[in-house]
């Protein structure tokens, strides 16, 4: 097997080359499309970056397979091998708009198992990593294992959608949750949210629809320090399949997922 640390040093390096070309772009226009609906953004840097990504990963290691947002990669039916997961800027939103609360998120699984996961905050500097079994980190710096809590302490990150009629999850249990927990709120970008929650920044972090790309690193590092992350059906996350998700503390994420998540589909 090949040197998972060394392959691990390098995806930084790239990470920080995607990151100098992202600040460079912040001073050209961007050239915006749609994809599933209106607010399902693309730009040209989202595909600049993930192609930048997969040719590095290309000549590094010619045999693995690369799922990335984008579509420049592979389609995979199995998770044998070696496996890149790429999502170049997860929160196109925020990337278009802010100019913040965006990220890199990048993960390598073999044979189906997380070996190590890397979500760069562009815009604030931060570094978090972890390789399976050794812990995760933040700009180095070894994050505490996260202890069990409650709800009514916790802070939850959910969208707004989910409190409104919608055809994924029953919105009325949602606001009986909102209002027994401490206090809400929404990111806009799925990598950072459970990054807040594998550092104790947020208790819980929701939402009824997510791809492989933008879970895949994160659900590493979860392991790494005590946190849950599973599915709204409380099943185990998949690099095949786009699925709900629920990452929080011990505690937390029982009582969510046993009396607020009804899913209707």
């Amino acid at each position: 097997m090949e040197n998972v640390t060394v392959m691990r040093e390098q995806a930084m390096q790239w990470i920080k080359e995607a990151s100098a070309y992202i600040h460079d772009s912040f001073q050209s226009a961007l050239t915006i499309d749609t994809k599933s609906n209106a607010s399902d953004l693309v730009t040209n840097i989202d595909q600049e970056v993930e192609k930048l990504f997969i040719n590095r990963i290309r000549v590094a290691y010619p045999e693995h397979a690369i799922v990335g947002e984008e579509g420049f990669g592979d389609e995979i039916e199995r998770t044998d091998g070696y496996v890149w997961v790429i999502d170049p800027i997860d929160g196109t939103m925020n990337f278009i708009h802010q100019q913040r609360n965006f990220a890199i998120s990048l993960a390598l699984y073999i044979d189906g198992k997380g070996v190590f996961g890397i979500v760069y905050d562009v815009a604030a500097n931060d570094m978090y990593y972890a390789i399976s079994g050794e812990g995760a980190y933040m700009n180095g710096t070894k994050i505490a294992r996260v202890e069990e809590g409650y709800l009514e302490q916790a802070v939850v990150s959910v969208n707004a959608t989910w409190l409104t009629e919608n055809r994924r999850l029953d919105h009325e249990k949602i606001a009986q949750l909102v209002r027994r927990a401490r206090g809400t709120r929404s990111y806009g970008c799925a990598a950072l949210e459970m990054m807040y929650v594998v550092t104790g920044k947020l208790d819980a972090y929701m939402t009824p629809r997510l791809a492989p790309w933008d879970f895949a690193a994160g659900a590493i590092m979860a392991n790494e320090v005590g946190v849950i992350a599973t599915t709204l059906k409380g099943e185990p996350l998949s690099i095949l399949h786009k699925s709900g998700l629920l990452i929080a503390r011990r505690g937390v994420h029982e009582d969510m997922l046993t009396n607020y998540i009804v899913c209707k589909e």
